[in-house]
């Protein structure tokens, strides 16, 4: 199953660090960051977890719950937590699915048999309040995530979402934003009184707070 910018995050029912979820229960009215790992006991997914943990309140400040998955068990999730947090010196509290079947990571298209038959690959999903899947990424097993990237685009899609605005190359948060050509100039007048400067009649930067 390929899922795509804008489908409904399909929902599950799963046990996790945490107890048994049901995914749509679990958001919520919250975003969350779901992430995929090749396997408990690796390096890389050690360090990302830890990245994870150690960010909490970054994700907290966003309303973005963290949800790690891994093909293997409770148990061994359990064992590894020690591990992630002794080594990344943090205390992960954030759940993680535990997918020995592979039920989530076939759902969700995270296993790619050119990396392994049996072992999810680093699939990044955001997702909104709504359910729908707002921003994908795929790395291979051998590189971890850029943390940055992820904080930077759930504030990228929160302030869409808020002001009606797309984001440019390396936007931040504070940064000048674009106005959709989708937008007049007559009903951006009233949406964005502080003005605007336009490089051409497609490109209108402007400021947001």
């Amino acid at each position: 199953m390929s899922l795509r910018i804008g489908d409904t995050a399909p929902n599950f029912t799963i046990p996790t660090t945490k107890g048994e979820i049901t995914f749509h229960d679990w958001i919520g009215d919250s975003w969350v960051f779901f992430f995929s790992h090749p396997a408990d006991f690796t390096p890389v997914c050690t360090t990302e977890m830890g990245r994870t943990a150690q960010l909490s309140q970054e994700f907290v400040n966003r309303n973005t719950k963290p949800l790690g998955l891994s093909t293997d068990t409770v148990e061994e999730h359990i064992k590894w937590i020690d591990d992630v947090n002794d080594t990344q010196n943090t205390d992960l509290a954030f759940p993680i699915v535990a997918d020995a079947d592979h039920k989530v990571a076939e759902l969700y298209d995270m296993i790619h048999p050119g990396e392994s038959e049996t072992a999810a690959v680093r699939s990044v999903f955001i997702i909104d309040p709504n359910k729908k899947i707002r921003l994908t990424m795929t790395y291979p097993m051998s590189v971890g995530r850029n943390f940055d990237e992820i904080l930077r685009v759930i504030d990228a899609l929160q302030a869409g979402d808020k002001h009606g605005i797309a984001t440019p190359a390396d936007w931040l948060p504070g940064g000048k934003v674009i106005i959709p050509p989708s937008v007049t100039n007559e009903q951006a007048s009233v949406k964005f009184p502080q003005g605007w400067d336009e490089l051409r009649p497609y490109l209108r930067f402007t400021e947001v707070k």
